[in-house]
């Protein structure tokens, strides 16, 4: 265990706070104030969902410290291969536990929309987000995430321009939120009838998925404040094109944010997410105000390409390896992180955002 594991689990800490919100809710009058009641049991939803592993961590130590004790009694091949064998089950457990407990914010234990859009580099940025965007999809299967498509544009010749999917699952936010920038990508295009070296990028941006408990209050109504676009859904043609204008767009006009949904022939389900989405957006980027070094790097992901934010290089030719610009965490071999293998990068990220670097 790490030298700061102690003080990070901090496990009697955090019970005794569940205890003292699970008393303040339970109090008269307590609902009275939704804002403030709501940001509580956001609070409280994080701790839980932080504590159980912890729990989890601490009766398999103990179970530990009784084989420790046969073997100190009795010091048999049979009881030190037991010992041994709970060791190697405990690491990944601390490693796990060690991680949710860095996952610290309400927001962190949500779902998150996820959203990846081509950049410079033509019809290889737009194969390129469309890598990005199976990437993902196949770390949440891996994770056994539930995933549903909230928006896709196809590329004119391949892959995608951009696309907006949800994943949903225990602390996907958390996870997947070092993830947002600008991804690099160096490979012999299968474009280009020369085979010429093509650098490409895609941008990332993630947004929690939040719950009813946080409280964002939006004027839908006013047109001062929301501009809402209707427009008819794109598809592969045929069957699939939505022949009626159930796409929904709204545009935040104080902060320019912008936020469409066109999964759904009901208008009124796209609208219904979309008004989701953009609330999300507008608590982010509230919190990112709260933060300056996290306003700072959003403000400098406004072009995707050259002079831009990169956070990964993924490179095919004539090396093969990603490595992470901010962590430095490098793997040698770019297929299978592009194959959902991304939980190195992520830990790492964590540690590093943390200054917890190994």
């Amino acid at each position: 265990m790490s030298t700061y594991s102690e003080g990070l689990f901090d496990l009697a800490g955090k019970q005794k706070k569940i205890d003292d919100l699970q008393s303040l809710m339970a109090s008269p009058g307590f609902w009275d104030h939704q804002e403030k009641a709501q940001s509580v049991a956001a609070e409280l939803r994080a701790l839980n969902a932080n504590v159980k592993p912890l729990k989890q961590l601490v009766s398999a130590a103990d179970d530990l410290g009784v084989l420790i004790e046969f073997v100190e009694a009795e010091s048999s091949p049979q009881t030190l291969a037991e010992m041994q064998q709970a060791i190697a089950d405990l690491e990944p457990q601390l490693e796990a536990a060690e991680l949710k407990a860095m996952l610290g914010e309400p927001e962190d234990s949500c779902g998150v929309y996820l959203q990846v859009q081509a950049g410079e580099g033509g019809t290889d940025a737009a194969d390129w987000a469309h890598m990005l965007l199976r990437m993902y999809l196949r770390w949440a299967e891996r994770h056994g995430y539930e995933v549903e498509e909230i928006d896709l544009s196809p590329g004119e010749e391949a892959g995608i321009r951009n696309a907006t999917i949800a994943i949903r699952g225990d602390y996907a936010f958390g996870y997947l939120k070092g993830e947002e920038g600008n991804h690099r990508l160096i490979r012999i295009s299968p474009f280009d009838a020369a085979a010429r070296r093509q650098t490409s990028f895609a941008a990332v941006d993630v947004t929690p998925e939040l719950s009813d408990d946080f409280d964002i209050d939006v004027d839908f109504d006013d047109p001062k404040i929301i501009r809402e676009d209707v427009f008819r859904a794109s598809g592969a043609g045929g069957q699939k094109v939505n022949k009626t204008s159930s796409a929904i767009r709204l545009t935040h006009i104080p902060t320019g944010v912008v936020v469409q949904c066109q999964n759904e022939r009901s208008q009124h389900k796209n609208r219904a997410l979309a008004e989701k989405m953009l609330k999300a957006k507008l608590y982010q980027l509230e919190k990112d105000k709260r933060d300056q070094e996290v306003a700072a790097k959003r403000g400098m992901k406004s072009r995707i390409g050259f002079g831009g934010e990169t956070i990964r290089h993924y490179v095919l030719n004539p090396e093969q390896y990603v490595k992470d610009a901010r962590s430095g965490h490098k793997h040698g071999n770019p297929n299978a992180v592009l194959d959902g293998e991304l939980d190195g990068f992520i830990e790492k990220y964590m540690r590093w955002s943390m200054g917890k670097e190994d």
